[in-house]
């Protein structure tokens, strides 16, 4: 293979998978390269075969659970906020033409032992066990004011600047007391732990806004998911990067990068050829040496056959349980999806349980969230390294991304998204609306 490429990719997770599609879309010869035999990586979702092979190698799948294509179970439970970047990202590029979105029935947040529903409507938020009388109307006035607040018109910004007071002196400010800080916080605007209190307003401000718009777009909730699962997801990108004159080769690995005197990458090595470029980009498990684990997350993935209890029976749900709820340093997120979504067998739930791992037993940190699922036909439970790049890659041309954290939506994905193109690239990714199909 004498071809040489401008970019070869290493896994197909999605975070490669974007960059791989608009590497293409911007004219780059690009190379796509896993060592699994099916798309997505990290972000994959397998069928049942492959789950067990990967979990339980040499355990027969129970004849129960029905037909195998009938499966697709993610190793990664995201949801995608309706007005999310991630969104963005597939209409700019004419990506939703390969997929199917369903909405998700229910957000829930965990409050004192029970689950309530997060409201998205005002008659809702009146009729919420989550606040008082008087902690709704402060709520209100903390929406109001995060909806409307300009900082080019002073009479909307209450005397505040999001840009420097923190987000502990925004709450002081409107009165809201922890449990409402905490629902904010960990419920909207989805951070993982309390460190968001001492930095600026503004991060906090923007998610409770994009939280809000996406509720809007489609009422329910905020979220929504891609029928068959998130692995179509990459594969929709694999597919515009192909149309675009990308090359994949699945169930190909590489053995080492190739570098030139000065230490800069010049190609990979895979079945004993040399495959030439000027950039490699990949997910932490194709260079071990260039990245440091900063934590783990646990996950259980839990078949049921039955709606989550208190959810009212709808076939999808998130639930959040903010970290202070069960005495923690991270929350734990709880995505429970159905055969609606063409994940699973009609009869049958998938939910998935994840957290930050704090202790040696990470099984149990996941506790708070198994309890909230009932009877549980049949559960896996494995821990991922949390892993970034040491360095930007600009030295060596290698460009590494970074592990898929606990998060239960995208916006973090698409960070690093944002990030890595920067460092290949040297320039802001801008998002540009390509012509649909049908307009070429």
């Amino acid at each position: 293979m004498d071809e040489e490429y401008d970019v070869i990719v290493l896994g197909t997770g999605l975070t490669e998978c974007i960059l791989s599609g608009l590497l293409s879309v911007d004219g780059k010869k690009v190379l796509h390269m896993d060592r699994n035999d099916y798309y997505g990586g990290e972000s994959a979702s397998l069928n049942l075969t492959q789950l067990f092979n990967k979990f339980r190698p040499g355990q027969e799948v129970p004849s129960d659970l029905g037909r195998d294509r009938d499966w697709n179970i993610d190793l990664i439970p995201k949801f995608m906020m309706a007005n999310g970047v991630i969104v963005s990202f597939l209409t700019h590029t004419d990506v939703t033409r390969y997929l199917e979105f369903k909405q998700i029935s229910g957000s829930f947040v965990y409050r004192e032992g029970k689950i309530s529903k997060v409201p998205t409507t005002e008659s809702e938020a009146l009729k919420s066990p989550l606040m008082g009388f008087f902690e709704k109307r402060r709520m209100r006035n903390f929406l109001l004011w995060a909806q409307n607040y300009n900082e080019a018109d002073p009479s909307t910004t209450q005397g505040l600047n999001i840009n420097t007071n923190t987000m502990a002196e925004v709450y002081k400010k409107f009165s809201l007391d922890p449990n409402v800080q905490d629902f904010i916080g960990h419920a909207m605007a989805l951070h993982l732990d309390d460190s968001y209190l001492q930095q600026p307003a503004k991060d906090t401000v923007d998610k409770v806004r994009l939280y809000a718009a996406s509720v809007t777009r489609y009422g329910k909730s905020p979220y929504i998911y891609p029928l068959y699962g998130l692995g179509d997801l990459p594969q929709a990108f694999a597919r515009l990067s192909a149309v675009y004159g990308g090359t994949y080769m699945l169930n190909k690995d590489v053995t080492e990068f190739v570098y030139d005197d000065n230490g800069a990458v010049t190609g990979v090595k895979s079945e004993g050829q040399v495959i030439r470029a000027k950039k490699v980009i990949c997910d932490p498990s194709y260079a071990r040496d260039k990245v440091r684990q900063v934590g783990s997350v646990v996950r259980a993935i839990c078949i049921l056959k039955h709606p989550i209890e208190n959810t009212q029976d709808i076939d999808s749900v998130q639930i959040v349980i903010p970290q202070k709820q069960i005495g923690r340093q991270h929350d734990v997120y709880v995505a429970c999806i159905s055969s609606d979504h063409m994940v699973c067998p009609k009869g049958y739930y998938l939910a998935i349980v994840s957290t930050i791992v704090e202790t040696d037993r990470p099984e149990s940190e996941l506790q708070a969230g198994l309890n909230l699922l009932g009877n549980i036909h049949d559960k896996i439970v494995y821990v991922s390294p949390l892993e970034v790049p040491v360095e930007d890659g600009t030295k060596d041309q290698v460009f590494v991304s970074r592990s898929y954290d606990a998060t239960s939506h995208f916006e973090t994905v698409c960070d690093d998204v944002y990030d890595l193109w920067n460092r290949i690239t040297g320039e802001p990714l801008v998002l540009k609306k390509k012509e649909t199909q049908e307009e070429e």
